[in-house]
């Protein structure tokens, strides 16, 4: 009866959402029915809401004055605000939805240092990770009741509201005075510059009985009042209370050991290329950011958090901080509020990300490793039984197989660059039609198969860039950036010169019907899956999965390579007949449990059992 219940209720709520998003019908979805979903169930849209649109000219500065310095608004540069706000995404929830995404996950929105860096490298806080007040919207984003408004509007569709955070670090406001900036600021360990010592070995004796960070207790940090054990902290008069919540304005609360390697015990007590990092082993953090994020919850009624940063914060803060969410988040009525750390990783090593997952206590985590793995196999680089080997891995995962559903996949994200500019590195010959091609069965895989696909804003209109971090960030409103506007974009002649929310784009048109495909499948959400075929070389991978329940198989086959395929395929031996959900699928099987499958260069389908 359960099974039955909860799928009923699966297929009212996308059934629904969908309705909305077809015929633009306002009719509210009930948001019991939102809720009911799992996390696996969706289909995220990422979006940098300074980028997408910008629905009110007025707070394009902040409220700030001055140049682009003090204001941070500069539209015709990459690194600094461009205008857009929580206003510009709600006016276009039409669009996002008629994608087929069923949650929206915004990058953070708190209140951002405007500039930071040296003089001649500063850049704006336009990303929203260089958090002064944790409380409420930065201006240059709009209000809380922006934002309010925004949460509604998704719901009253049936869509989740995912929102970005960071626990692990603030706005770079503490200076360490032995540094000549934050780029110039080694790490100073605990065996060199204990805690018990002012400045080193050889210092004066400071904080007597506490005996480190191993020991979480009230008792013990209560005894840590001295944070210029490695480094003289220095605060400028004028940032002495730019932090919210008040707490967080306090150098006690901070590492103060200078910037991370990434390495060893800096990548959780250094500051992230300068960035004030959080003492998250004092009991007050762990607290405080509880207080914090929680509020977020009981105010909007949000369906999830993505954490920045997570493998920089250690497993005990995690420990008792998802907890927490997770029963407040089900006290407002939110039974499977999604939370998913970002532990990057250009590897290829699912256990980089999965130990997060087993030690942390993290319920999921973006995975890297999918993104990795779907970019050399489609970029021409890898063979197919490089997907096979990242799927036979699922079983490291907390919770195993099951708990994998829940992984978010991408294929880009606004770090590390686009798909279709690894599509364009790994087959630099590709002329246009073969790199639409290769995008659009990127973009199979990542709707079609295991985990919750996540689509960066801007990857559904061909946006490519050159690289990670600020040259993945173009605008989807007409963009002043000249090196954006310079890009060559894919399936289409238009630029980013011009407002890209074409829902005619070949690629906005294939990922809203595999949305489709897959929001109406319970084999595609839910469903385990087992691979069939890989190889070592490009060519066919093909995949089943299966609806929970009834079994039903649904057979996935993707073509990586530049010739046709015309071979067979095992699947179930009670799987007799398939009909096409997309693409060229076998009709009846040849022989009990064998298939045989023609697939023309660089296509996929999906193929449901008939019965």
């Amino acid at each position: 009866m359960e099974k039955k219940f909860s799928f009923a209720r699966l297929k009212l709520a996308l059934g629904a959402a969908l309705l909305v998003a077809s015929t633009g019908a306002s009719a509210a979805v009930p948001l019991a029915d939102v809720r009911a979903r799992l996390p696996q169930d969706e289909v995220i849209y990422f979006l940098l809401p300074d980028r997408f649109g910008n629905g009110d000219p007025r707070n394009d500065r902040g409220g700030l004055k001055g140049d682009r310095l003090h204001t941070g608004f500069d539209p015709t540069a990459k690194g600094f605000y461009h205008g857009g706000d929580l206003k510009g995404v709600t006016r276009r929830l039409d669009y996002i939805q008629g994608l087929g995404a069923t949650a929206i996950w915004v990058s953070p929105i708190f209140v951002n240092k405007a500039v930071q860096g040296t003089p001649g490298t500063e850049s704006a806080g336009y990303h929203g990770y260089w958090v002064t007040d944790f409380t409420r919207v930065d201006p240059h984003l709009g209000t809380d009741a922006d934002f309010k408004a925004l949460v509604d509007a998704a719901h009253a569709r049936g869509m989740k509201v995912y929102m970005d955070i960071i626990a692990n670090h603030t706005a770079d406001v503490i200076q360490l005075a032995e540094c000549a900036g934050h780029n110039d600021c080694p790490y100073r360990s605990i065996a060199d510059y204990p805690y018990q010592r002012r400045g080193g070995i050889g210092g004066a004796a400071i904080n007597p009985g506490f005996t480190g960070e191993q020991d979480g207790s009230a008792a013990n940090f209560a005894r840590l009042t001295d944070p210029n054990y490695a480094y003289t902290v220095r605060v400028p008069a004028a940032e002495r209370k730019v932090k919210a919540p008040a707490w967080l304005n306090d150098p006690i609360y901070y590492h103060n050991r200078g910037d991370s390697t990434f390495k060893g015990e800096s990548s959780q007590q250094g500051d992230f290329v300068g960035l004030d990092d959080l003492f998250t082993e004092n009991p007050a953090v762990i607290a405080g950011m509880i207080d914090i994020y929680g509020a977020w919850i009981d105010r909007f009624g949000i369906d999830g958090y993505r954490i920045d940063t997570a493998q920089h914060v250690d497993a005990a803060f995690w420990r008792g901080f998802v907890p927490a969410m997770r029963a407040r988040a089900a006290a407002r009525g939110i039974p499977n509020f999604h939370i998913f750390g970002e532990v990057a990783t250009t590897d290829m090593d699912p256990a980089h990300t999965a130990v997060n997952t087993r030690v942390d206590g993290l319920p999921a985590v973006l995975d890297f490793s999918f993104m990795r793995a779907v970019g050399d196999v489609v970029g021409g680089n890898a063979g197919t039984s490089e997907l096979a080997k990242l799927f036979r891995a699922d079983p490291l995962y907390e919770g195993g197989a099951e708990a994998a559903l829940q992984l978010p996949t991408f294929l880009g994200n606004h770090d590390f660059g686009r798909i279709a500019m690894f599509i364009a590195k790994g087959s630099p010959k590709a002329d246009r039609d073969e790199a639409l091609k290769r995008d659009l069965l990127a973009h199979a895989m990542l709707l079609t198969l295991r985990g919750v696909p996540t689509i960066y804003s801007g990857d559904e209109q061909g946006f490519v860039g050159k690289g990670g971090d600020q040259d993945a960030r173009q605008d989807m409103f007409a963009s002043k950036v000249a090196s954006y506007n310079a890009e060559a974009l894919v399936g289409t002649t238009a630029t980013t010169a011009t407002g890209n929310f074409n829902t005619s784009h070949p690629l906005y048109r294939a990922i809203a019907e595999l949305a489709r495909i897959r929001t109406a499948s319970p084999a595609l959400t839910r469903g385990l899956q087992r691979i069939r075929f890989s190889s070592d070389t490009p060519g066919l991978f093909a995949v089943s999965r299966f609806a929970p329940g009834s079994g039903d198989e649904t057979l996935l086959l993707f073509n990586t390579s530049t010739a046709a395929i015309d071979q067979n395929v095992v699947v179930e031996t009670s799987s007799a007949r398939f009909t096409a959900a997309v693409g060229a699928c076998p009709a009846v099987a040849t022989a009990p449990g064998s298939v045989h499958v023609v697939l023309a260069p660089l296509s996929y389908a999906v193929c449901h059992v008939a019965r």
